[in-house]
């Protein structure tokens, strides 16, 4: 097996784990404070990662240049956007239905690394994501019984829309990322991956904790006073960042993100688990097809 699958199933475990935490800080940080703590709880530990990775490989410090530095602060800024849309959209459905409306990023993502990277899919690869994608909407049907109106609010309502914005920012960030870390200078693939993410980590810190001092203190406030859940945040967060950053310097941005569909596999259970929501068999039939479709993607980048 190539060391990407495994790496890129648990980073989806660990977003899922952190996504579960969010939406129940949600309701007393607000959304920009539940944005907020995945970054600026994370990159301590971010830094402690980088320090272990740094002894490990006897390496220092890397080089880069002008393109880390461009690709890595877009690739910051898509993912905060991207992060505030996605914890806004659990106002509006279930925590299933959430998540699910942004997982069209792999087709987002795919066109991402087409633009930056010239990276291009195989037959089977795109007929893998799409067979996952069809598995997302099947999910975002809910716990109602598809009509045509249904699907069609579904496909065109607001939290659609967003969640789709969700996902091309999200699948912007994958391409800035991968762009990023292809470029730091080093001879192993983890100091790569982890160099990128401490740098990117610490500018989203900058950035979301300046703009909510002036906009919204109250909020940081809160996820001050809230941080040992707060912290909690972070260390998922930050332990799914380093598995999509490390996935994502060893494969193509589109399959990583297509298999980490699998994610939704474990958001039904938390749904069932933690907040106690019904799984239909609509919503099973399309957690197997993203399942299908994340076998589809295995075999695509074999």
């Amino acid at each position: 097996m190539e060391l990407w699958i495994p790496i890129t199933i648990a980073a989806a475990f660990s977003q899922n784990l952190r996504s579960a935490l969010q939406k129940h800080l949600k309701g007393k940080i607000g959304t920009t404070g539940a944005t907020f703590i995945r970054f600026g709880f994370g990159f301590p530990i971010a830094v402690f990662y980088l320090a272990v990775i740094l002894k490990l490989t006897g390496e220092s410090v890397p080089d880069v240049g002008t393109t880390f530095y461009w690709a890595a602060a877009f690739g910051g800024l898509a993912q905060i956007i991207a992060t505030f849309l996605l914890v806004h959209l659990f106002s509006y459905r279930n925590f299933a239905v959430g998540t699910a409306y942004s997982k069209t990023e792999p087709v987002q993502a795919a066109l991402f690394g087409f633009i930056l990277l010239g990276e291009q899919l195989t037959p089977l690869g795109m007929g893998a994501i799409a067979l996952g994608i069809i598995g997302v909407l099947f999910i975002s049907f809910g716990k109602q019984r598809p009509t045509g109106a249904m699907v069609l609010s579904t496909l065109v309502g607001k939290p659609a829309l967003i969640g789709l914005a969700s996902a091309a920012f999200f699948g912007a960030s994958a391409a800035f990322y991968r762009t990023a870390s292809l470029s730091v200078e080093a001879d192993s693939f983890l100091l790569q991956a982890a160099f990128t993410l401490v740098c990117v980590t610490a500018f989203q810190t900058v950035v979301m904790g300046s703009w909510m001092t002036v906009t919204c203190p109250a909020e940081l406030r809160a996820a001050i006073r809230n941080w040992r859940l707060s912290g909690l945040v972070g260390l998922a967060g930050i332990a799914g960042s380093i598995g999509w950053f490390t996935a994502m310097t060893l494969q193509q941005v589109a399959y990583v993100r297509a298999l980490a569909q699998i994610e939704l596999v474990f958001t039904l259970a938390a749904s069932w688990m933690f907040f106690r929501e019904k799984i239909t068999p609509i919503e099973l039939a399309g957690c197997v097809l993203v399942t299908l479709g994340g076998v589809g993607i295995v075999m695509a980048a074999s």
